[in-house]
């Protein structure tokens, strides 16, 4: 007999590029847009739009992520972050 606790779920992963998840990593790790704009040498608004465009491609694949919290729980999910980075 198989219980609930033996499946892992499964979740559709967007096509994120390897710079929306470097982008992504710094920001979830970061106080704000602008400390992780400040760490990687662009704006705010260059992070912003990168943020934007995740969530985007969150929602496609049926995942929505409209808060940060919301997007860290996806970047766990999917292996694009780990706790211990926290």
């Amino acid at each position: 007999m198989t219980s609930m606790l033996d499946k892992t779920p499964t979740y559709r992963k967007p096509a994120l590029t390897a710079r929306e998840i470097e982008i992504l990593r710094e920001w979830l790790v970061c106080e704000s847009k602008s400390e992780a704009a400040s760490r990687l040498y662009v704006t705010a608004a260059t992070v912003s739009t990168h943020i934007v465009r995740i969530r985007e491609k969150y929602a496609r694949v049926g995942r929505a992520a409209p808060t940060k919290t919301s997007l860290l729980a996806r970047a766990l999910q999917d292996g694009v972050v780990s706790i211990d980075e926290l």
